[in-house]
Parts: structure tokens; sequence; C-alpha cells
């Protein structure tokens, strides 16, 4: 079943500013340090959470979501700082002409907090998130890998074991969908998970695209238990064991979340 924050948009953006406040921002400051003169763009904003200690930082932000009603919340969250000015929220994508020509150079730092996973052609559209970072500019990628025992995102199912599965998701694409349309879970359900499972995004996928975009990796962490996760399932968050990322391939079954900065090669 479900959990509360896939119903909830409140407890959802609660666990956002607080994970973003704990995890985030520090994780971008160990690159960037976050001011008033700093300018961010959030790649799918949703509620709005992970940008709010951004602006308490004073930052400038741009938000933007491809939903609509999701944008609206978001609005209705940060709606002190919209009235400042200080944040701009948009139902919008960012390779529309009027975006890019807006924002081209413009970002000290890009958000995209579990994002990366639901985006295709991402051999395109990583690098081309570099053309809108300022000099000097990183891209923040948080994202739980393609194998990890959830990693199809099936907790949001609404069935009570396929929900709770692990690993099922990785099921040859026309099978994993027979099996969902077994279970009785809805079209809409169906149609996200295997637009996920189309995107599979691994650790080795990942690291393989920023080479070959001329980006570089200024840091990076993996955990075996998601942060997130301590609002979630009250677990306490755990980095990975070293040893275990010296072992391509199998390190994503065991490693329930990744954090990157990506910047330009010089």
């Amino acid at each position: 079943m479900a959990l509360e924050q896939h119903i909830n948009p409140k407890v959802r953006y609660q666990q956002q500013v607080d994970n973003s406040e704990q995890y985030v921002l520090p994780f971008i400051e160990a690159s960037t340090k976050i001011g008033a003169q700093t300018k961010v763009l959030e790649v799918g904003t949703a509620e709005g959470g992970v940008l709010k200690p951004f602006l308490d930082r004073k930052a400038f932000c741009v938000g933007v979501d491809l939903n609509d009603v999701r944008i609206v919340l978001a609005k209705e969250n940060l709606a002190d700082e919209l009235s400042r000015g200080q944040v701009v929220l948009q139902t919008k994508n960012i390779y529309d002409e009027d975006f890019r020509t807006k924002y081209s150079g413009f970002f000290d730092v890009i958000i995209l907090k579990d994002v990366i996973e639901h985006v295709p052609d991402q051999e395109s559209f990583i690098p081309y998130l570099a053309t809108l970072l300022a000099p000097g500019g990183q891209i923040f990628f948080g994202f739980p890998p393609w194998y990890m025992p959830f990693g199809g995102h099936q907790q949001i199912c609404e069935g009570k074991w396929t929900s709770k599965l692990p690993w099922y998701h990785i099921l040859p694409k026309g099978l994993y969908r027979r099996v969902l349309k077994m279970a009785g879970e809805s079209e809409g359900i169906i149609k996200e998970l295997t637009e996920i499972w189309d995107t599979q995004i691994s650790i080795e996928r990942f690291e393989r695209i920023v080479r070959r975009s001329q980006l570089e990796i200024l840091h990076k962490q993996a955990y075996l238990i998601n942060p997130i996760y301590k609002y979630k399932f009250g677990l306490k968050p755990r980095k990975q064991w070293k040893p275990l990322l010296w072992l391509p391939f199998f390190r994503n079954f065991v490693t329930t979340c990744v954090y990157y900065s990506i910047g330009v090669r010089k």
C-alpha cells in the first residue's frame, strides 16, 4: 500500500524540506557556498520543499515542473518567497526556447533530486543541463540506482504486495507489466512504472554519460540507507561501505541512493 507521503502533499513537502536541509544542501556546499548571490534551478521541483533551505539562505531560485498541480502546491508552500520575488515557479519544459534563451549560462547550482530516473534520453539531457550553468557552477543529482531493491519506484503501487516486493521491477518489461496488471494496479501507475523501466539509470551508466558529456564528478556519496528513509520508514541513514563501491554492477543492488555534484570539465 502506498506510503502517506505518496498521497499527502503536506507530508511530502515537509520531508523534502527536512531532507534538503540536513543532507542535500550540506552536500552541495562541499563544492559551492550558498548565499544571497547564488542562483539555483531545481528541475522537477514538485511541492518546492527542496528549495526551501536554499531560499532561507537568501539564494534566488527557479523551480520548474511539468506537473501544474504540483507547481500550484509549490506556490502555496513558498507564498512568502514568491511575493518577495525571491523565487520563480513555473510549469515549464527547460528545453523550451524562451527558457533556454533567458537562462543560458545563468545558474550556479542546478538540482535534480529523484528526477533523472524519470527523464528519457539522459545522454542528451545531462549535457544540455550544463549549458544552463554559470562558469564554475555545479549540477546536483540524487537518485536511486535502477537495480536497488525499489529502483523501479514500485513502492507507489496500491497493492499490498506489489508495493513491498523488492527487485521484481528488473523483470523483462512485458512480464513486469503483466505482473502489475494481474495484481490490479491502475493503468496510470503501470504507465509511470514502465516509463521508469525505460529510463533505468545505474551508477555505471550515469558516470559513463557524465564522462562522455565532457563533464566531471566533483563530489559523490553513496548510501546503503537513503537519507529520505529517515522520514519514510524511521531508518537511520547510512553511507555505503566503501569496499562495496569497488564492485561494479553488484554495488547497484545494495545502494539505495547516490548523490553527485557534477561540473564542466576544465
